[in-house]
């Protein structure tokens, strides 16, 4: 593990890995943990584990980056067990991270356009129904247009987690629940 800086962050344009946010502690700890659960999960496979992993801190919490380039896991999986334990480990993508928590866009410009909040985390994980949810908020802040291009796209995408990225791209993707306390500290439902 490798300490970073939230600069070091904003330039992983391109790279995507999994942020886990609030750490306390060992943070050796916390990486061999979420490695041993991933693989008793079955997301890491043939015995592979994260071996680039870096600690940054922002906004008052210790987060770990597990970055994914080169390892053996199945992405849909990988997907559900960031939203099924949301509330646990404020799992996000980077690059959900970066554009949400640092206001970076992939083209690295700031982020101006703020996309609805939508409280997706916490729901019936069935992909119709998220899509649904989604779709009403886009229609309830005045872009019915763009729910009808989420669906168009979710409807042609290959895969449940390319799915779940593109209703990311539409929607500020939040919990059913208010903000958690986790170790002492609030954590925010939202990534």
């Amino acid at each position: 593990m490798k300490h970073i800086t939230v600069n070091e962050v904003r330039q992983t344009n391109g790279m995507e890995g999994l942020v886990i946010q609030g750490c306390g502690g060992d943070l050796n700890e916390w990486i061999d943990g979420i490695n041993g659960l991933l693989t008793e999960a079955g997301i890491l496979k043939n015995g592979d584990i994260f071996h680039d992993v870096y600690a940054f801190e922002h906004d008052g919490h210790t987060n770990l980056l597990f970055m994914m380039a080169n390892v053996d896991l199945d992405g849909g999986k990988l997907s559900m067990w960031r939203l099924q334990t949301h509330g646990q480990f404020g799992g996000t993508w980077l690059s959900d991270y970066r554009t949400n928590q640092l206001g970076i866009g992939e083209d690295e410009s700031p982020v101006h356009d703020e996309k609805p909040d939508c409280a997706l985390i916490g729901q019936d994980g069935n992909i119709f129904n998220l899509v649904g949810i989604a779709s009403q908020t886009l229609k309830e802040h005045g872009l019915g247009d763009q729910a009808k291009e989420m669906r168009d796209r979710i409807t042609s995408s290959g895969s449940y987690a390319e799915a779940l990225g593109i209703i990311g791209e539409y929607v500020h993707i939040t919990s059913v629940e208010g903000p958690q306390k986790r170790g002492g500290m609030e954590m925010h439902q939202d990534f």
